[in-house]
């Protein structure tokens, strides 16, 4: 495995994702931001958050497999939230946690959180990008 997670002293431990990764992998792999489409481009959870949250992180995982990575070779993830406001971290975090359960792995990377005004259609509420790096 090319990425050691790790919560160093100092920095507060959140239990959603580690504060650092360490890469030591040969190939960076750059998976676009994943909305909530399916195989055939239909969004997935029109008006529920937790269903695009869970729709993005497998599309993450299906794009990682595609390259014969994991989330384990995860380094870092991006999350765009359309009109984020913290009463939403709830349906985010159960939208990980089903996603996790559906892949039989819990993605704690390193992660950004980021409000956005939109994204690429208004049936789009979520967007997860990924770095992972792999042997």
């Amino acid at each position: 495995m090319a990425i050691t997670l790790t919560n160093p002293p100092g920095l507060p431990e959140t239990g959603v994702y580690g504060q650092v990764s360490v890469a030591t992998g040969s190939k960076l792999v750059f998976v676009a931001g994943q909305v909530a489409w399916d195989g055939d481009g239909v969004t997935v959870g029109e008006g529920d958050l937790a269903a695009q949250v869970e729709q993005c992180y497998v599309n993450v995982a299906t794009a990682l497999a595609g390259v014969g990575a994991t989330f384990d070779d995860v380094a870092k993830l991006n999350v765009h939230v359309v009109d984020w406001t913290p009463d939403k971290m709830p349906l985010l975090l159960e939208g990980i946690s089903r996603a996790s359960a559906r892949l039989g792995t819990t993605p704690t990377p390193p992660a950004t959180l980021l409000g956005v005004a939109a994204l690429d259609i208004p049936e789009h509420m979520v967007e997860v990008e990924a770095t992972a790096v792999i042997d």
